[in-house]
């Protein structure tokens, strides 16, 4: 406890930082070779306190330079995770060092509740959202909050699409108002005459089978209408259907959309005109329309680019997701803002109210009349870190243009490595039945690849990470292995990074 002044601390960690070997580490290794288990003096608690140095030293033998370096280098290619700006570094130590748990709207104390409704409606300007149905933070129905991440984010909109779809078949059965957060989960449903709800999607991520768990659906609860035929559209008639038969089967459905599946990036939806008739749909039969976008949202930055007609496929995957009730991102992948960060719209704020309100404790209670609502009523946490100042800081310092750019070369290195593997006689791009053409203009920020020889996919990707020089993650397609690069970092340089991995990848082979 030596250290008592911010200055002092700040000197220590910038000598941390110099000699850190995770940090410090030649950027052409992205994994740490041989880890070791921690030493058993490492994993007690002391008897008493140690001199800072002395834990320093530890942190920095022990811990340090057995860390991957996936924020720190641009050929990290694992799980679509991001690095962090150097504007979202500083509103991270800002964040750090100021501490402010921001769950109470309290603009007199603290600004913080301001700047996140600013970061909110900065976000829905780069998503080109129309403001009067998205803006945070404003005097209509719209509202959005920053959570751990999109699967915090996907059980906000299931629990919202939950309340909503409930909500309304009691109205309609009872002609009485119930709310599933006042009410419960059974009583709703008992006066509902519903015995069910279903999540209707094609490819979903894991995290909304596990939202689905959460709030009280079931993992079970998702239903494919997945088109015959294709990878991840969505069957517009067998939609259809299943509104027309809802009431007769005592079910109520909310529609689970795919912006970005997980294994190739592609998109369920692909114009305005296809999410309109979606809409038109849901609207007809009561069905709550949530989109998943944690990293495929992003495509949405790319419309009316002068580049634009470059990534068509790409940004009429993302039009007519306004058209949503509710909207998942994160904001630790492609916003390069550091762990943890999801973002979550709605247009539905009130929804939000009857869901998460804190019920009554007095001594957090914020300011009734500000257009700014408190973040515990409309979100999970009651305590939350200031995750608004790194997106803030990152937004403001490089705006549309700077995000454009970045984005461009995310897609350009992804497109370059996906026409190099389409030709190459012992590797497969994936899926298999596209030609190359269409599996490039398709190609976002994944490539998904596997050899052609069977033997060499059981060690793949083992191999592929053995060269310290790159990260890719395992994953299977049609049955089989397969293997995943997922292009994230705003450091990427398409021509030094291209190079790199191809050699790699020739590299394994032999």
């Amino acid at each position: 406890m030596e250290l008592k002044t911010i200055d002092e601390i700040l000197d220590k960690v910038k000598n941390i930082i110099k000699s850190a070997p995770s940090v410090a580490r030649d950027d052409s290794t992205v994994l740490p070779k041989n880890i070791p288990a921690l030493p058993q003096w490492a994993t007690s608690l002391p008897d008493g306190p140690l001199p800072l140095d002395r834990s320093i030293e530890r942190l920095t033998a022990n811990v340090l330079p057995y860390l991957n370096a996936s924020s720190l280098s641009s050929r990290y290619y694992g799980f679509v995770t991001g690095g962090v700006t150097p504007a979202a570094f500083v509103g991270d130590v800002l964040t750090t060092i100021y501490d402010q748990n921001v769950a109470v709207h309290l603009p007199a104390e603290t600004i913080a509740t301001d700047v996140e409704v600013a970061a909110l409606n900065m976000l829905v300007d780069l998503f080109q959202l129309p403001k009067q149905d998205w803006g945070a933070g404003t005097d209509g129905n719209s509202g959005g909050i920053f959570t751990t991440g999109a699967t915090a984010s996907n059980v906000l909109g299931l629990a919202l699409g939950r309340e909503y779809v409930l909500s309304e078949a009691a109205k309609r059965a009872t002609g009485k108002a119930m709310s599933v957060g006042e009410h419960g989960l059974l009583a709703v449903a008992q006066a509902a005459q519903v015995d069910q709800v279903k999540i209707l999607s094609t490819l979903p991520h894991s995290s909304v089978a596990k939202a689905a768990s959460i709030v009280g659906l079931g993992r079970s609860s998702i239903v494919s209408i997945l088109q015959e035929g294709t990878d991840l559209a969505i069957d517009v008639e067998k939609l259809q259907d299943l509104g027309e038969d809802a009431e007769a089967q005592r079910t109520a459905y909310i529609l689970a959309i795919s912006a970005g599946e997980v294994n190739t990036g592609h998109f369920a939806s692909d114009s305005a005109d296809m999410m309109k008739q979606v809409r038109e749909i849901c609207d007809k039969y009561g069905i709550w329309i949530h989109v998943d976008g944690a990293f495929g949202f992003f495509g949405r930055v790319l419309i009316g680019h002068k580049q634009s007609q470059d990534y068509q496929h790409i940004t009429a995957g993302t039009r007519g997701l306004e058209f949503a009730d509710s909207i998942t991102a994160d904001g630790h992948k492609l916003l390069n803002v550091p762990y943890d960060c999801g973002i979550f719209f709605t247009r539905h704020k009130n929804l939000s109210f009857n869901t998460f309100q804190n019920g009554n404790a007095a001594y957090l209670a914020g300011v009734g009349a500000s257009l700014v609502q408190d973040p515990l009523n409309t979100g999970l946490e009651n305590s939350r870190r200031f995750r608004a100042l790194p997106v803030y800081a990152t937004l403001s310092a490089y705006g549309r243009e700077g995000y454009c750019d970045m984005l461009i070369r995310q897609v350009g290195l992804a497109r370059r490595l996906a026409a190099w593997i389409y030709e190459h006689e012992k590797y497969e791009l994936l899926p298999a039945r596209l030609g190359k053409d269409e599996a490039l203009a398709k190609t976002f920020i994944i490539v998904l690849f596997r050899a052609k020889e069977d033997a060499v996919n059981e060690k793949l990707v083992k191999m592929i990470k053995n060269s310290g020089k790159m990260y890719v993650s395992g994953t299977s397609w049609d049955g089989k292995p397969a293997a995943r690069i997922a292009i994230s970092n705003w450091r990427v340089d398409v021509e030094a990074d291209g190079t790199i991995v191809e050699e790699v990848l020739e590299s394994v082979l032999r």
